[in-house]
This record gives structure tokens, sequence and C-alpha cells, in this order.
């Protein structure tokens, strides 16, 4: 055989020795996922059909994060409609606020998946949990509702593009800064429902925490999924997480990919994408001196303990610009918990920044942080779209999260070497 490791886990879960780039399969699915805002409509879906029970109340999952704690009424609304299902259905996996955080960062962290299974989630970013070497894709609300009801789904099978880095990581420099730096080569359409597999001596010694940042932006290059091989770092994750039985699945030598990119890192600077496409991706030298309104250092993209600790690193003993704000949320309870034990959140707070509870929040243009007409806010989210942060004539940058921070202490883009 000469497959890759997305071929691998969908040939598995579709009971086939075999399977190739362009097949049509029928698969079964490990978990299924929705939040407050795609899990009412796959809801109403499932009780349009009369439906009764889900296919597994322990293998789907539901989070309400996007605008919870209830923004407004509309909001809270829908979060009722999914309290009110996931009570009804007996889920397991059900994480009300407080009790959980935000979806993509909380499921690895419970040990919800684990690698070599296969994940879909009514969210984009659903394809974060490739970290782990599990297939993860999201889709529509109406295909998450037939997931939930047969514990199926039908795929395309990708191909697979192979992103290959060389070098040595410079300080400051990590998996984010990777991610804008790869889909401002490719473009936003560079990995159209491709997979894209993660790879080289770069990737081996990149952290977990780096990784997930890396899968869960594979979407903004169009990809199906982003994915990595397991290793120790990936086990070691595991452990104590996962009791389960699970398979690893690595490419053949001869695996068949649609292309292959190599990057040597080793004088990568930090990377900032412009507005209005994560493909605007530009080093921090050409971004630096542009002044900002707002800082958001969080979200299922950056909102991890690693992202934290370096953003404290960075803004300890230092002080917010008063020419913004800078807003700082933790990706989950758990984190924020951590933050509080650890001392990190005086950090923050006597640098004069914000912290919210695990919520995805401003990323969206949800709240926690909407800009106004003519506002600039540097970001450590995932997507800088016209009007993805509010007012339709705001910008996003977005930037890792020691840019993040320099930036907030300086009034305008910058690095901690510029401190």
């Amino acid at each position: 055989m000469r497959m890759t490791i997305a071929e691998k886990i969908l040939a598995a879960h579709a009971g086939l020795d075999e399977v190739t780039p362009g097949e049509l399969v029928d698969v079964e699915v490990d978990l299924v996922l929705a939040n407050d805002i795609t899990a009412p409509i796959a809801i109403k879906e499932l009780e349009r059909v009369g439906l009764d029970k889900v296919f597994d109340p322990e293998r789907v999952v539901l989070v309400p994060d996007h605008f919870a704690p209830n923004m407004n009424i509309k909001a809270a609304e829908q979060c009722k409609i999914v309290r009110d299902f996931a009570h009804d259905q007996a889920l397991t996996n059900y994480f009300e606020v407080g009790k959980g955080g935000i979806e993509h960062v909380i499921l690895p962290e419970k040990g919800l998946v684990a690698p070599g299974e296969l994940v879909v989630g009514a969210d984009s970013h659903t394809c974060t949990y490739g970290a782990l070497g599990a297939f993860s894709t999201g889709m529509g609300s109406t295909d998450i509702a037939a997931a939930m009801a047969t514990g199926h789904t039908w795929l395309k099978v990708p191909e697979t593009i192979k992103f290959v880095y060389t070098g040595e990581l410079p300080r400051w420099v990590g998996g984010k800064d990777l991610i804008l730096h790869t889909i401002g080569d490719i473009g936003v359409d560079g990995a159209l429902y491709k997979a894209m597999e993660f790879s080289g001596p770069v990737i081996d010694r990149l952290p977990m925490d780096g990784r997930f940042t890396m899968a869960n932006m594979a979407i903004e290059a169009g990809g199906k999924a982003g994915i990595f091989h397991v290793d120790e770092k990936t086990k070691e994750y595991v452990a104590g997480r996962i009791e389960r039985p699970y398979t690893i699945y690595a490419s053949d030598p001869d695996a068949r990919y649609d292309a292959v990119y190599e990057y040597d890192v080793t004088d990568m600077e930090p990377v900032v994408s412009l507005p209005h496409l994560p493909s605007n991706a530009v080093p921090l030298s050409q971004a630096r001196g542009i002044k900002m309104d707002q800082v958001v250092i969080g979200s299922c993209t950056n909102g991890r303990w690693d992202d934290m600790v370096t953003a404290a690193e960075v803004l300890r003993g230092q002080r917010v610009s008063d020419a913004l704000r800078c807003i700082v949320i933790p990706g989950s309870q758990a984190i924020f918990r951590k933050l509080l034990a650890e001392g990190l959140m005086e950090v923050f707070i006597d640098a004069g920044a914000v912290v919210s509870t695990p919520t995805c929040g401003p990323c969206l243009g949800g709240y926690m942080g909407i800009l106004a007409a003519g506002e600039r806010c540097i970001s450590t989210t995932n997507r800088n779209f016209v009007g993805r942060m509010g007012h339709r004539q705001s910008e996003v940058y977005l930037a890792n999260p020691a840019v993040a921070a320099a930036s907030a202490i300086l009034g305008h883009i910058g690095g901690p070497a510029d401190l």
C-alpha cells in the first residue's frame, strides 16, 4: 500500500484495505461535535425527522462557547436549545459554561480525541485534532445531524500535501508563525479539500500546543484536515487522558502526495497577517509600528497553556499602553485555574489587561471585544476577514502571543525585541 496517514485512517473507518484520493467512502465516526451556533440547526433537523435518540450519547459532544456565557436573549435561546437537547439525550459530554471552555481546547484536554480516530464537527476549526494524529474535519449542521443520528458520514478521500520544516526556530517564533507563513505561501485555497501533513525536524521539536495551533488553521488554507504523525510528545500528551485503546497510523515511505513544500525556518521572523486574509502574511519587520486599539490573546488557536505562558513572559513587569485595551482569554477552565495557581493571572492584571472567562467571544465578532469603525486589533485568533471582529471598517491583524503581548505594551505592532 502507498497511503498517507489521512488515507489510512479513512480506510480503517470505511472498513477497507485501501482508499485512493477522490474516492467516496462511507465512514464510521468516533466523535460528533457541535456548539451553540451550529447545534440548534442540527437539533431542529433531528426533530423534523422524528429522531428519538442519537447513535451514542457518549460520542456526541455539545459545547456552548461561541456566544456563551449568553451574550443576549437570542444567544440565551440558542444555548437553551443545546442544553435541553443534551439533557433529554443524556449526553455524557455536554460542557456547560463553567465546566469546560472553548470546544477545540477542551476536547483534547479532556481526552475525548485519540490518535487514529475520525472526528466530525459543525465548526470549521474541528481540524485542530489532527495534532493528535486523528483525522478531524468540519461539516455543515445538516451533515452533522445525520452523523449524530447514524454514527456515519460520507467523505471524499482528499489528496495530501506534505509540508516539511527544517532548521532551527528562532526565539519568539512558533507554530502560529509556521502556519501563517505557510498560508501566506500557498494562499487561502492552496490546500482546498486536501489534507495538510506537517513533518520535518522542526515539527518533531514543536510542543503539542504549537501543533494544535497549526492543525487548527489548516482550514485557513482551504484544507480538509491538518495532520501530524504520532510521536513521543503525542503519547505523553494523551497519557493519563486516554485509557481506551487507540491505533497509530503513519504514512508509508512511498506514499502518494499531491505536492511537497519545504521550508527552512532558521531565519524566520515572527509573522503577522495583515487585513483582510490570513494569507496576507508578512514578516514582523514589515508590520512594525502600525498603531492598535485592541489586543486579543486567546481563542481555539492560541488560548492554550503555552500561549498564556508566552504572553505572561512578555507582559511581566510591564504595562499595557494607555492607547489600547488588552483582552486575555484562556481556552479552558483548567487553564484559567492554572493561571490562578501559578500567578500568571496577577501578571496579566498587574499589566493592565482584562482576563475573560473562556469563550470564543471576540474572535467571530461575538462579544467581549467588538471593534468600532476605524479600530484595529492585533489578535492571536485565526481569521481576519472584513468585519470578522466587529464593524466592517475595522481591521484585524493576526500574530503569535509574544507579538500580541509586546504590541499591547508598545501601543503598536512590535515584538519582544522592541521592548
